[in-house]
């Protein structure tokens, strides 16, 4: 008994104590957060906007300041979105975009807009469509870069006041109707069979050219070799003059014998000659060649 009574004396000395110890413990329960590094932290104080706490060990007034959002600040990627854009030659497309984004600001995102992702979408949605309107398709296929980059400066400039941060902005594909894809595919075989049209057409030019080029190279050699022989003809004509000059008719005969000669010999040595018809004065001109030839020696 007297146990019991020391008991509840010191409990019912020290109920304050232990009262107070209970009641800091709670304060620095609820004072204390602990902010994660992927996250962070916006505080109201009865319902306004009291502060944003960062990563790491933060405090804030108990049972007066709350956290009232957890806002992850991890890159996030929209889902694939497809619009339908006409260009300017008025072609059909349709355009599948993906954005990838993070939020900077959660003060900004808390406060001043409600579905971030539908939000995103919405405007990427009218800037593609803005962007392709002043685009041939031609310039849509061949300048994916340029769109991406208009695309991604304007929704980075359109999403600021929402304190969200564009990181990067795809075009994924771009899609054509069936009766758009059929025209362009006989376009692009058309394209190629005109290709091949002219490559055959300046393959015969340039044959044409080299015929011309071997043909003219072949007239200036046989002029080159008609002039040796020329040159080669005048000094025999040279010499023989002056063998005539110097020995009289007598020379001039000799010449004369020495070329029935030979051609004679030329006719008979020819490969298709089976009969050799030989003029009446063929064996003079031997016999007097021989006694030119005998004269002389």
């Amino acid at each position: 008994m007297d146990i019991e009574n020391i008991i509840i004396n010191l409990i019912g000395g020290n109920i304050v104590l232990i009262l107070l110890a209970a009641f800091i413990i709670l304060c620095i329960m609820v004072g204390v957060r602990i902010v994660p590094q992927s996250e962070k932290f916006v505080v109201e104080r009865f319902g306004r906007l009291r502060a944003v706490l960062g990563p790491g060990i933060n405090f804030i007034i108990p049972f007066l300041d709350r956290v009232a959002h957890k806002i992850s600040i991890l890159e996030r990627q929209l889902p694939v979105m497809g619009q339908d854009a006409i260009t300017s030659d008025n072609v059909l497309v349709q355009v599948e975009t993906s954005v990838f984004y993070r939020i900077t600001e959660p003060e900004k995102t808390v406060y001043r807009i409600r579905d971030v992702d539908g939000a995103i979408s919405t405007t990427v949605a009218g800037i593609v469509r803005s962007e392709i309107g002043k685009m041939e398709l031609d310039q849509v296929q061949a300048n994916r870069t340029g769109l991406i980059l208009a695309i991604q400066d304007q929704l980075a400039a359109q999403v600021d006041e929402w304190g969200i941060e564009v990181t990067r902005a795809e075009i994924l594909d771009v899609n054509l109707d069936a009766a758009t894809r059929a025209a362009m595919l006989q376009q692009l075989n058309a394209e190629r069979a005109r290709r091949a049209q002219v490559t055959e057409a300046e393959g015969k030019k340039r044959s044409v050219e080299l015929q011309a080029d071997a043909e003219l190279y072949a007239a200036e050699q046989a002029a080159k070799a008609r002039r040796v022989s020329a040159d080669a003809e005048a000094y025999a004509t040279q010499v023989v003059a002056v063998a005539i000059a110097e020995n009289g008719l007598e020379a001039a005969q000799y010449q004369v014998a020495l070329k029935q000669v030979e051609s004679l010999n030329a006719l008979g040595a020819s490969a298709g000659s089976n009969t050799i018809l030989v003029p009446a004065n063929a064996l003079e001109a031997f016999g007097d060649a021989f006694k030119m030839l005998k004269g002389r020696g």
